[in-house]
C-alpha cells in the first residue's frame, strides 16, 4: 500500500513540476507509519507525541522568458498555442469548414477510412446528396442534423464549391485481389453482366470512371468501405434515390462477392480525371433525379 502511495505521489508531482524526492517525502507522511501488527496491549498504552517533520517547501514554478512574454500578448494577436489567430472572411470557405473536420481538407479525403470525397464531384450530384441526406432519403444522423434547416438554395452553394475545388488525389491502395477477382470484377466495371440486366458502370459513370455532368458521381478515388457500404445499403434500402432507383436495382442483381470485387477493384484504381461533359445520348437504365 505505502509503495502504491508513493508512485502515485511521484506521478502526480511530475504533473505540478515538483521533484520526485520531494513528493516521496510528502506522501511518506500520510502513509501509515507501519504495516506490522498491533500488540493486544497497546491501544492502552500510553500515547507518545509524534514528531512532525518540518513542511516542505515547493520550488515556485519557474516560468519561461518567451511565456512570460506571451502573457501579455492580446487575443486578436495569437491563439492559445502561440499561433496567429487568422481573420475570418464569413464566405461559402469558411462556412464549409466543419465539412472538412470528416471529409478532409478541400473535401479531398484519403483512400483510407469511410468519408468520400468531396472535392472536384460534379455539382449537380453533389446538391442531390445533401438534400437526400436532409429529406431522409439518405441515413446518417450527423450529416441530417447539420443539414436539416438548410435551403435548397443553400445547399446547391455548398455543392458548387466543392464541385469547383479542383486538388490531387491521393495514391491509391492495392486492390488485393487475386487474377481471377481482378477479371471478375473489370468485366463487370466495363461490361456489366446482361444476363442479370447489369449494365457497365462506364456506361453511366463514363469512360473513365470519373462521372458526368451534371449529376452522375465518378467511382474512383473512392475508399473500398465506402464503396461497399453504399452499394450495400442500396441492396438493403438503406440509400434511396428519386425513383426510378437505378442504382438499388443494379446493387440488388449483384452478389455480396461481387460488390466486394467491384469495390476493390475501383479503389485501387488511379483516379484524377475530369468528369465527363453532359450527353444527350441515353443511358442504359431509366434513373431518377439526374437533373441539378
Amino acid at each position: 500500500m505505502n509503495r502504491t502511495r508513493i508512485v502515485t505521489g511521484v506521478l502526480i508531482a511530475a504533473v505540478l513540476g515538483l521533484g520526485p524526492s520531494t513528493a516521496s517525502v510528502a506522501f511518506a507522511q500520510a502513509s501509515p507509519t507501519s504495516s506490522s501488527p498491533v500488540a493486544p496491549d497497546a491501544k492502552h498504552a500510553p500515547t507518545a507525541p509524534i514528531a512532525t517533520a518540518a513542511p516542505v517547501r515547493r520550488p515556485a514554478p519557474v516560468v519561461p522568458a518567451a511565456t512570460a512574454a506571451s502573457a501579455t500578448t492580446t487575443d486578436e494577436e495569437a491563439a492559445p498555442g502561440g499561433r496567429p489567430l487568422r481573420p475570418l472572411s464569413n464566405d461559402i470557405a469558411e462556412r464549409v469548414q466543419a465539412c472538412t473536420l470528416c471529409h478532409g481538407p478541400q473535401g479531398r479525403a484519403t483512400p483510407q477510412g469511410y468519408f468520400p470525397r468531396l472535392a472536384g464531384k460534379p455539382a449537380g450530384y453533389l446538391f442531390n446528396q445533401l438534400q437526400a441526406f436532409r429529406d431522409g432519403r439518405r441515413h446518417h444522423a450527423l450529416m441530417a442534423g447539420l443539414l436539416r434547416n438548410m435551403s435548397d438554395d443553400y445547399l446547391r452553394e455548398i455543392a458548387g464549391y466543392f464541385a469547383a475545388l479542383d486538388v490531387p488525389y491521393p495514391a491509391p491502395a492495392p486492390s488485393g485481389l487475386g487474377a481471377e477477382q481482378q477479371a471478375r470484377a473489370e468485366r463487370l466495371v466495363t461490361q456489366g453482366d446482361p444476363s442479370r440486366r447489369v449494365p457497365a458502370c462506364t456506361a453511366c459513370h463514363g469512360p473513365s470512371m470519373a462521372g458526368r455532368q451534371p449529376a452522375i458521381p465518378g467511382l474512383l478515388g473512392l475508399p473500398r468501405d465506402y464503396l461497399v457500404g453504399q452499394l450495400g445499403a442500396w441492396r438493403n434500402g438503406l440509400r434511396r434515390a428519386h425513383a426510378p432507383d437505378c442504382m438499388a436495382d443494379v446493387a440488388r442483381a449483384l452478389s455480396a462477392d461481387d460488390v466486394a470485387v467491384v469495390a476493390s477493384w475501383l479503389a485501387a484504381r488511379p483516379a484524377g480525371a475530369h468528369p465527363e461533359p453532359p450527353s444527350s445520348a441515353p443511358l442504359p437504365v431509366a434513373c431518377g433525379g439526374l437533373a441539378p
